[in-house]
C-alpha cells in the first residue's frame, strides 16, 4: 500500500484534479536537459488513440528512468497526455498545442460549429520491473459556432497556448461548449473515475 504517488506531469490541471481526489503526490517533472517535446511529435498517418497512448507510455519510460537516477524511495508513477481529434477533417486528425496565434486561429476555426473528440491516456507504473497499466478515455465535445471576433479575442487572452486543441474547458473556453459526452475531468487532462480505478489497483491511499 502506498501513501503517495509520483506525478510525471507539470500540468497544473492534473495537480488540481489529484488534490480533488485526495491523492498525495510528489513531482517527478522532466529535468532541463530532457527533450520532452520531441516525444509529442505525431508520427506519419498516426491516429489520435494510437498517438496519445504511445506518447503517454513514452513519458512513463522516461519518468521511470528519471526515478532510477534520483535515489528516491519507490512509489507508483502517474503519467498522462491529452490530445484533440476532429475525425474526418481534411487537415489531419490530431490537433495538438498551437505553435502561434495563426495556428491557434486555424485550430479554433476547425473546431467551430463541429463536434470533436478529446482523448486522454493515463499510465500508472506500479512496479519498476513491470510495464505500466494504461487506459485511454474518450469524450465528445460539441463546440459552438464562433465568430472571427470571438476567436481573435480568445487568442489575445492567451488561453489557447499550451493546450491541445487550442482551448481550455476549465477557463474561458468553457463558454464555447454547449454540451459534452463523457468526462469533464478527462477533457481537463485527467479522467477522475478511470484514474481512481488505476490507483485502487496500485493500493494507493487517499488523504
Amino acid at each position: 500500500m502506498y501513501s503517495f504517488i509520483y506525478l510525471a506531469s507539470q500540468s497544473p490541471r492534473r495537480q488540481e484534479l489529484l488534490k480533488q481526489m485526495g491523492i498525495r503526490y510528489e513531482m517527478l517533472a522532466p529535468s532541463p536537459g530532457e527533450d520532452s517535446e520531441s516525444i509529442e511529435t505525431p508520427l506519419l498517418h498516426e491516429k489520435a488513440r494510437a498517438y496519445v497512448e504511445r506518447v503517454t507510455l513514452a513519458k512513463s519510460t522516461t519518468a521511470l528512468a528519471r526515478w532510477q537516477k534520483s535515489g528516491l524511495t519507490w512509489a507508483p508513477i502517474l503519467c498522462a497526455d491529452t490530445t484533440v481529434s476532429l475525425p474526418g477533417n481534411s487537415e489531419g486528425e490530431i490537433l495538438g498545442k498551437p505553435t502561434d496565434e495563426t495556428d491557434a486561429a486555424r485550430i479554433l476555426n476547425m473546431l467551430s460549429g463541429n463536434t470533436h473528440e478529446v482523448l486522454t491516456a493515463v499510465a500508472l507504473t506500479i512496479d519498476p520491473s513491470q510495464s505500466p497499466l494504461c487506459l485511454v478515455q474518450t469524450s465528445k465535445v460539441h463546440f459552438a459556432k464562433l465568430s472571427p471576433e470571438q476567436i481573435a479575442a480568445y487568442i489575445a487572452g492567451g488561453e489557447p497556448f499550451g493546450k491541445a486543441g487550442a482551448y481550455g474547458i476549465q477557463g474561458l473556453g468553457g463558454a464555447f461548449i454547449p454540451s459534452i459526452e463523457g468526462s469533464y475531468s478527462g477533457i481537463m487532462g485527467l479522467p477522475i473515475f478511470e484514474t481512481a480505478q488505476l490507483l485502487e489497483r496500485a493500493q494507493v491511499t487517499c488523504l
